[in-house]
This record gives structure tokens, C-alpha cells and sequence, in this order.
């Protein structure tokens, strides 16, 4: 005679049970994200400070991390107004590059005459190299901040313009026609339909954008080469080397690196937060 086994669990209980063993995994992958890239710039920075003393090597060409480090501190004062600037350009140019951007994407999407009489221009000035037009724009701008920030806008722009275009122009054409069927307005397509499914497309352009706005401020500030309090990093940078004086030229770099990814994680995690609850891209799965 058989019996049956009563303490078996059933597949009910084991489903609930699924997430609670996940979770140790989960924390796990989270931690390695963190850890593995610490680690590894823990290495590089051992590295350099061995390979600094070990071949003695003099610090007007490379300066050990310890001697970056105390440039970094002593030269703050120089250090932090630059960056300060540098950043009102990078955010400001951010900023007027995702109203522009996507105001002229909603318009292009209105009429194909429009795109055809405007995207060809957004393309050529993409396309053109931000320090052959800065000259010209350093001649028509009343004044060095406003041609730095033109500059930067420029190169963010272009992005973001693309992108949501692209976003608005790929909508389910099905859905489209759902629409008018309904007799919905031009208006109520756009931000009942379009715009939400261009979000997506639009963000990828933001995350491209903020990058792209932290290099054109540099490179504007470098083919503008201004002096004077309300100058940027990249201006700290000529003035370093000129002067070799190499250990702050480390620490200038050093901010615009973690500067750049800083905005690159502000940018992704808006991305995360509005798209990880229903969007295919930010989903987590299981396999």
C-alpha cells in the first residue's frame, strides 16, 4: 500500500518561495557592480604610484597620485570656480538643448514640408566641427560666456532633436488610426500617444546629450582660450600646462572625468525611474 507523502510542498508554495532565494543573488550582482570597478581603479591608481617610484620618475612629467592628490587640495580654491563655470555651461546649454530638441522634433513631425525645409540645416550644423563655427560665433556674440554656451548647445542639440523624432515618428501606425477612428485631435495624439511612446527615445537622447554638452563646453572653452575669473576648466587646463604644471593638470582632468560620470549616472537613473515599470528596455526578467 502506498502512501502519499504530505509534507511535499505544492507548486503554489514553491512559486512564493522563488523571490526569497533571488534576492541573496540579486544583492550579489548589485554588490559586484560596485565592487569590480572599485577594485579595479584601486589597482590602476597602485599601478601608477609604483611605477612613479619605482622608475623614479620626475613629477613635471608624471606626478604620482599622492602629489595629485595634494594638487587637487591645495589648488581648490583655483580649481572649484572653474568647475562651477564649466558646469552653469554644460547644464544651461543641457537645458535649452531639451527645449529646443524637442520642440523642434514635435514640429518636424507636423508636416513633411517642414522636415524637409528644416532637418537638412540641424544636420549640417551637427555635422559641422563646434571649433570651426566658434570662431564666427566668438565674433557675432556680445560676449565669451554667451559663444561658450551657443557652442555647447550646438552639439547637444542634435541628439536629442534626433532621437525624439525618431521616437514620435515610430509610433504603431494601428494605434494612429484607432485614434482618428475616435476623432482625437492632432493635440490629443500627440500627448495621449506620441509623446509617451517617444519617451524611451527621447531619454537615450538625453543620456547622449549630457555627455556631448560636458565636451562641447570644453572644447569651447579651449578654441575660445578666455582669461579671467569667469574662465572653465579647460582654460585651467591650458594655463597648467603652459606653466607645467603638470599635478594640477591631473586634478583638472580628474574633475572633468568624474563630472562626465556623474552627469552620464544622473541622466541613466532618470531613465531607469521612468521607464523600469513598463517599458521592455528597463524591464528586469528572470532569464
Amino acid at each position: 500500500m502506498t502512501t502519499v507523502n504530505t509534507t511535499s510542498k505544492s507548486p503554489a508554495a514553491v512559486d512564493e518561495e522563488a523571490p526569497t532565494s533571488a534576492e541573496p543573488s540579486r544583492l550579489g550582482e548589485r554588490l559586484l557592480r560596485i565592487i569590480v570597478p572599485v577594485a579595479m581603479l584601486g589597482g590602476l591608481v597602485l599601478l601608477w604610484a609604483w611605477y612613479v617610484t619605482a622608475f623614479n620618475v620626475p613629477h613635471y612629467i608624471l606626478p604620482s597620485p599622492a602629489r595629485v592628490a595634494q594638487a587637487m587640495i591645495e589648488d581648490w580654491p583655483i580649481l572649484a570656480p572653474a568647475l562651477l563655470v564649466t558646469l552653469k555651461i554644460t547644464f544651461t546649454a543641457l537645458a535649452l538643448a531639451l527645449i529646443g530638441g524637442v520642440a523642434l522634433a514635435v514640429l518636424l513631425i507636423q508636416s513633411k514640408w517642414i522636415e524637409l525645409a528644416l532637418y537638412p540645416y540641424a544636420v549640417i550644423l551637427q555635422v559641422t566641427p563646434i571649433v570651426a563655427i566658434a570662431p564666427l560665433i566668438l565674433i557675432y556674440t556680445p560676449t565669451t560666456q554667451a559663444a561658450l554656451l551657443i557652442c555647447a548647445w550646438l552639439v547637444a542639440f542634435f541628439p536629442i532633436l534626433s532621437n525624439t523624432a525618431q521616437g514620435l515618428k515610430s509610433v504603431d501606425h494601428n494605434l494612429l488610426n484607432l485614434f482618428e477612428l475616435y476623432g482625437a485631435s492632432r493635440w490629443q495624439s500627440l500627448y495621449l500617444l506620441r509623446l509617451p511612446a517617444a519617451l524611451p527615445y527621447f531619454l537615450t537622447g538625453l543620456r547622449i546629450g549630457g555627455g556631448l554638452a560636458l565636451i562641447a563646453a570644453v572644447v569651447a572653452e579651449f578654441a575660445a582660450g578666455s582669461a579671467g575669473a569667469s574662465s572653465g576648466l579647460a582654460f585651467r587646463l591650458l594655463e597648467s600646462q603652459f606653466r607645467l604644471n603638470i599635478p594640477r593638470l591631473f586634478a583638472a582632468l580628474i574633475l572633468l572625468s568624474v563630472t562626465g560620470v556623474l552627469i552620464f549616472f544622473a541622466t541613466s537613473l532618470i531613465s531607469h525611474l521612468l521607464l523600469h515599470k513598463w517599458h521592455e528596455s528597463a524591464v528586469k526578467r528572470e532569464n
